[in-house]
């Protein structure tokens, strides 16, 4: 809870106003000591302030506009009729709407805008007045500079005089108490209300934010509200008042989660390398194989507590709906912290992130190239645990590493990061599985060690906007361009009917791999399961060639396939080797099972016709909001392909809107 010094009691109408010229200096005394001080400009308005009376709020409100520049007017009241008690009111800049025309001979000329900055305060607990909605944009200019008190202002002045008993100079001293619960939960239209739902973390750490930065989120937020209704964020503050957390997501990004939950990545780049802002980042993969934004925040500490807070505050985000998988870098308060939020979850390191260190952790060593060399081959290359097993142990006996400790720590979470141990897992290709692979954060290239906050909110919305461009050229892309046919494989022909271009693509070079396999025999055979060794030459260190075998298990009666590489789960689409036993057993199609719909051309259309309502809680607003804005987004896709698109989704868009307009109509 914080304190701010305003003024007395307030003196307000809710008529007309009219500007009040004042040549007037003010000063500023300590409420307690006495002791003059320079001037402390109060926090700006934000939804879930709380105020102990309707004075109080309209005190802070009327002190911000002095400190800003403008006046203020109770534009609108709500009142209960029984008991006469105002219950819910709007506060509005001066120039709010417009004065009705007057019929004198000589009216006062127009001096309102029509401008849109206000706050609208409710009734909470019969106790309380809690901000409920802001605008802090004005049509017009405001200047703090201008010597000119507003009749609000005024009214300051002669309140704070009346109630000095001698000649002193005119002092602000009423202090009222402005509250802020620990957290913020957006409602069904994305605008933030302090609630219930997440525990508030209990630590004195916070966001440390420089001049300028505080103002630039929140206006950001603001903004968002306004031109994204689905946008949603929190808020977790400290007694002070102090910002340790912070997390938002738009309307995009919570309709992609609802395409793309199956696997999850949470990017912490920022917070492992010490960048100015501790961004973390929640990013899937789409239909095109690109990384998709799905929450973004600010961690105030990389603590158990700060990562709970911030986990819980994004599935509250998505409705509940925790991903199957999530991907982290090796971080211990982060990874107690999924345990506790995502209990079901497979919770993976990311090995990419790992294997970037090690050149850091083992460069320095004796025969660095030569650990490096094996180290590879253990983690990339094994297919089978003791071949893992195998391949570590002499690497660590042969070098003498024994008491490494980040070779032990890596050892000992085998299971989290190797690839052979990860086999059973659905991946959605979020992990590099080969040397030769790796990762873009999705922020590269706009975040840097020294970016601000300011800097990263003016540059968040060109990073999305460029990614969301790339997504629209890639569905154009896949729709209107003929794919070019490498091999003659009935396998090709078939997926490029249904893949996206870069999918495609992807699997194309599974297709040309069948081509350096050889010898495809038979070796076992238990009822319908008969197991083939697929063999292959692989390019090895220095351009050589080395021959691997792929053992692969086929069930006849239900054309069921697995091979021992696990491309399918890593990468979401069959190897070269299932594909070369297919083809052994004269299959001419790939089963459909294996051919995933999260990667073809008119994914979220056919998302949409598989999932359907019924599950939805029509009397939910939130809920129906979000799956009626899931709904909407393809067609605003598909409606931008071309001209005509554009003209018959408008014209539906126009007619449907004209059918709720006549529902309205029938209920008056």
């Amino acid at each position: 809870m914080e304190e701010v010094c305003l003024n007395s009691e307030p003196v307000f109408d809710e008529g007309d106003e009219y500007d009040v010229e004042v040549d007037c200096t003010l000063v500023e005394h300590d409420d307690e000591t006495g002791e003059t001080q320079s001037k402390k400009e109060p926090p700006s308005p934000t939804v879930g302030l709380e105020f102990d009376s309707f004075d109080e709020a309209y005190d802070f409100y009327n002190m911000y506009a002095k400190q800003q520049g403008f006046g203020i007017r109770v534009s609108n009241s709500w009142f209960r009729s029984k008991k006469k008690e105002r219950y819910r009111a709007k506060l509005s800049c001066s120039s709010a709407g417009f004065k009705k025309k007057s019929e004198a001979n000589n009216p006062r000329p127009e001096t309102r805008t029509g401008c849109p900055a206000m706050i609208v305060i409710r009734l909470v607990d019969s106790k309380r007045w809690r901000i409920v909605e802001v605008e802090l944009e004005h049509n017009h200019q405001v200047s703090p500079q201008i010597k000119r008190f507003y009749k609000s202002h005024k009214k300051m002045i002669l309140a704070a005089k009346k109630a000095q008993p001698s000649p002193e100079p005119v002092t602000e001293v009423h202090t009222i108490k402005l509250y802020r619960t620990a957290v913020l939960e957006a409602d069904h239209t994305g605008y933030s209300n302090f609630n219930e739902g997440i525990n508030p973390v209990d630590n004195s750490k916070h966001l440390e934010l420089k001049e300028g930065d505080a103002h630039a989120v929140y206006n950001y937020f603001c903004r968002m509200k306004l031109t994204n209704p689905n946008f949603f964020y929190l808020f977790d503050l400290d007694d002070d008042g102090r910002l340790r957390n912070v997390f938002w997501a738009d309307a995009r990004s919570r309709a992609a989660y609802g395409y793309f939950c199956d696997t999850v990545a949470i990017d912490t780049t920022c917070l492992a390398n010490k960048y100015e802002i501790p961004l973390i980042s929640f990013v899937g993969m789409n239909q095109h194989g690109q990384s998709v934004l799905l929450g973004c925040g600010f961690l105030g500490h990389e603590s158990v507590e700060y990562f709970v807070w911030i986990l819980r505050a994004w599935l509250k985000c998505m409705l509940g709906c925790p991903p199957q998988v999530i991907i982290t870098d090796q971080c211990k308060p982060l990874q107690t912290a999924v345990c506790e939020v995502f209990p079901n979850a497979r919770h993976c390191y990311c090995m990419w992130y790992i294997m970037q260190r090690v050149p850091e952790k083992l460069g320095g060593l004796k025969g660095y190239e030569a650990i490096k060399r094996q180290l590879n081959k253990a983690v990339y290359g094994s297919l089978k645990i003791a071949e893992f097993e195998t391949s570590w142990a002499d690497m660590i006996k042969q070098h003498r590493l024994g008491d490494n400790k980040w070779l032990h720590t890596l050892y000992e979470d085998r299971q989290m990061w190797i690839p052979v141990y990860l086999k059973d897992t659905f991946f959605a290709g979020m992990i590099p599985i080969r040397e030769n692979e790796g990762l873009n954060a999705f922020f590269e290239g706009y975040v840097h060690k020294h970016t601000s906050f300011k800097e990263f909110v003016d540059k968040y919305d060109l990073a999305l906007h460029r990614k969301h461009l790339k997504e629209a050229m890639a569905d154009l892309e896949s729709r209107n361009s003929s794919f070019e046919m490498k091999t003659r494989c009935n396998f090709e022909v078939q997926v490029s009917k249904v893949y996206t271009k870069e999918i495609f693509k992807r699997f194309q070079s599974e297709v040309e791999g069948m081509y350096s396999c050889f010898n495809t025999r038979q070796v076992n055979v238990n009822g319908p399961i008969i197991t083939y060794i697929v063999k292959e030459r692989v390019e090895v260190e220095g351009n050589e060639k080395e021959v691997k075998y792929y053992e692969v298990l086929y069930e006849t009666t239900q054309a069921d396939i697995r091979c021992i590489c696990s491309l399918f789960n890593y990468k979401g689409y069959l190897c070269r080797h299932a594909l070369n036993v297919l083809n052994y057993n004269g299959v001419e199609e790939i089963p459909s099972r294996y051919i995933l719909q999260r990667w073809s051309k008119d994914f979220k259309c056919r998302y949409l016709l598989d999932n359907k309502s019924g599950n939805i809680d029509v009397y939910n607003p939130m809920h129906g909001y979000n799956h009626l804005h899931k709904c909407a987004l393809p067609i605003v896709e598909e409606g931008a392909q071309s001209q005509e698109h554009y003209k018959i989704a408008l014209q539906e868009l126009e007619e449907l809107l004209n059918k709720f307009n006549n529902v309205a109509n029938d209920f008056v």
